[in-house]
């Protein structure tokens, strides 16, 4: 780690070191504290003291627990947004290092506690150091894992209040080589669609099938055939899944259940493929049911919107990281991702871009986002914070 974090230095544009401790410090304070979607109240408290100590106007409450910090300079125009999220995971932290979740069954286990540090820690230099003409927007978003945050951030006037002529924002990949940026113009993560199928048939004795209607082999033959969306109802090009995660039912052991229920997520990259995976599971559904003598019924809610950056704004990101990095460390055409995020909500409003910075492949750094075992990498935190400095002064040049 050590030896990592040490390269990692020589290729970055220098901080002043005492923005790089705080930094690693009010991430292990937000790593120790851990708060769930809608209950960011000692984090949001937390980045609304350290924006206003730092010359920097603050908003808070916007879309529940949602901070906006506001910093304009010069007389110019211009203005650019940055997004980092504040939510942590309902998961129990196994890792044991000092820092470690005091909140039993909370955890950051997606590093949103890095992605906070790191704007703020951009917030507080560029207002003491940064060369800018301009106004720029640090939003502080509440609840991501749900969701819900975006949305609620919009709902609530965020660009009415706080305008903002393109919105940027950055996520930890683990198994990324630390501090390499991955970026692509386009569709870069998936939406989230999660649906419910619940199936009525005829409860009846294991031993007299024939008086009742089955619902389980009628669930059973549903699943199955929900395997051919992707395969048949779609264009081969668009990237799909449509995943079945829970099936159950409320029998016992002698007793063929009344109902079933049927539950999942289906991951697409555009609109159309969203409502052709709606149509076509409604359609598969009714029809499987009703040859087996049963009713259905299906809800479908799209959870997450597709995160499409537009080209310019995604080529502002990958030159920008290889005039920072090295052209060696940013991949400017990196496969689509279906995960999802709700950054995608942002920028149906605005255009801008969504990147990914390495988090590392080695120990927790290298674990996978949401495992229990993972860790942001406080190595990456002088580089996130780097590039969103250089970000705004390249955009809003003085």
């Amino acid at each position: 780690m050590e030896n990592e974090c040490s390269a990692l230095e020589i290729t970055a544009t220098a901080l002043p070191q005492a923005i790089g401790s705080k930094m690693r410090e009010w991430r292990h304070d937000l790593h120790r504290h851990p708060e769930l979607g809608f209950g960011e109240t000692r984090t949001a408290r937390m980045i609304a003291e350290r924006l206003r100590a730092g010359g920097i106007e603050a908003h808070e409450g916007i879309g529940g627990t949602g901070v906006v910090g506001i910093l304009s300079r010069g007389n110019g125009a211009g203005s650019i947004a940055i997004r980092a999220e504040m939510d942590a995971l309902p998961i129990s932290e196994h890792n044991e290092f000092a820092y470690r979740s005091t909140q039993v069954g909370r955890m950051h286990a997606c590093g949103h506690d890095g992605h906070t540090s790191m704007l703020l820690g951009a917030a507080l230099h560029l207002a003491s150091h940064g060369r800018f003409e301009g106004t720029v927007v640090f939003i502080f978003q509440p609840d991501e894992e749900n969701g819900r945050g975006a949305r609620a951030m919009i709902e609530a006037g965020l660009f009415e209040r706080f305008p903002a002529d393109a919105v940027f924002a950055l996520h930890n990949l683990p198994g990324l080589e630390a501090g390499h940026i991955a970026v692509r113009p386009g569709a870069v993560m998936a939406c989230e669609d999660i649906f419910k199928i619940e199936i009525t048939g005829s409860g009846t004795h294991a031993a007299m099938p024939h008086k009742g209607i089955d619902p389980i082999v009628a669930g059973a033959h549903i699943v199955s055939a929900l395997q051919t969306i992707g395969a048949r109802e779609l264009d081969p090009l668009d990237h799909a899944v449509v995943s079945v995660t829970d099936f159950q039912t409320a029998g016992v052991r002698n007793v063929i259940p009344g109902s079933v229920t049927i539950s999942g997520d289906a991951r697409s990259f555009t609109q159309p493929a969203s409502d052709a995976i709606d149509a076509a599971m409604r359609r598969i559904a009714s029809g499987v049911a009703a040859a087996h003598g049963a009713k259905c019924e299906v809800d479908y809610n799209r959870e997450f919107t597709p995160t499409i950056n537009t080209a310019r704004e995604a080529g502002i990101v990958a030159e920008l990281g290889a005039s920072l990095f090295g052209r060696d460390m940013v991949d400017a055409n990196c496969p689509p991702l279906l995960a999802s995020d709700d950054f995608g909500a942002l920028l149906e409003q605005r255009p801008g871009a969504y990147f990914f910075l390495g988090n590392g492949t080695e120990g927790a750094n290298g674990r996978a986002l949401h495992n229990p075992g993972y860790d942001f990498n406080d190595c990456i935190l002088d580089k996130g914070t780097e590039f969103w400095v250089r970000l705004v002064e390249t955009q809003l040049p003085a």
